[in-house]
């Protein structure tokens, strides 16, 4: 819940800019996604209706339309621009209690529209020190099961690996420990699905991303992007995270 309006679109001018001096690219392989509240959508939609960036949301409600005061259509989202919605975010979760059934509820919701959707899992530090990390990563995974997803489904669901513990924190999971809960991510839908999803499968690291440490991380086997936060807020830093991210890739 950053910025004005007039911020938001101000920071587009911006990014724009810094945008072109980078080599990115997009469509099959890589995606640069801005997700604003809700309130700034439509608006900056239209800033980047030429620019290679896609619009997000940061949530989503459970039906198209209806009494559900304060919550975003998904119908609406799409009407916008809007291809992506971030769901079950740590912040969804932990602050205003958005639990797996709901999460759920929330992303057939988005799939009935054809938005992609980013699902983000990650334990907090007292789950970490009780050696929980990945007993709470396969539940928070495993609302899918109780999902048909469409053919191809990789192409419209991304994972985000958020230790809750690393958000906006400072403190950063390192690369080695990124890569081991994304590792096992990957073999949990290697299991349940099938090799090829599991290997087409784009899995993103969150928590405390910058570009100092954006190399080290991308470098990962199993790491295959970032969702972002604090860092996305400055155009010059984010840009910085896209730049030094892609050194480590081919």
């Amino acid at each position: 819940m950053n910025k004005f309006i007039n911020e938001g679109t101000d920071f587009v001018v911006r990014f724009q800019g810094l945008l072109a001096e980078i080599p990115v690219p997009l469509g099959d392989q890589y995606n640069v996604i801005i997700a604003p509240p809700a309130t700034h959508l439509l608006a900056l939609s239209k800033s980047i209706e030429k620019l290679p960036i896609e619009l997000g949301a940061q949530n989503c409600d459970t039906a198209k339309f209806g009494a559900y005061t304060g919550e975003t259509s998904p119908a609406v989202i799409k009407e916008v621009g809007g291809e992506w919605v971030i769901l079950g975010h740590s912040e969804r979760r932990h602050l205003f209690g958005e639990g797996d059934a709901l999460i759920l509820s929330r992303f057939k919701a988005a799939l009935e529209e054809r938005l992609k959707v980013i699902l983000c899992v990650g334990e907090t530090l007292q789950e970490r020190k009780a050696g929980k990390t990945f007993r709470v990563v396969e539940t928070q995974l495993s609302i899918l099961r109780q999902q048909e997803l469409p053919a191809k489904a990789w192409e419209r669901l991304v994972i985000a690996y958020e230790p809750v513990w690393a958000i906006g924190t400072g403190e950063n999971a390192t690369p080695q420990q990124a890569e081991e809960v994304h590792a096992f991510i990957r073999a949990w839908f290697l299991e349940k699905w099938s090799a090829e999803f599991a290997s087409q499968l784009r899995i993103l690291y969150g928590g405390s991303v910058k570009p100092d440490n954006a190399i080290g991380l991308m470098a990962q086997t199993d790491v295959d992007g970032f969702l972002i936060g604090t860092s996305s807020l400055d155009p010059v830093v984010f840009a910085g995270v896209i730049k030094n991210g892609l050194k480590s890739r081919p």
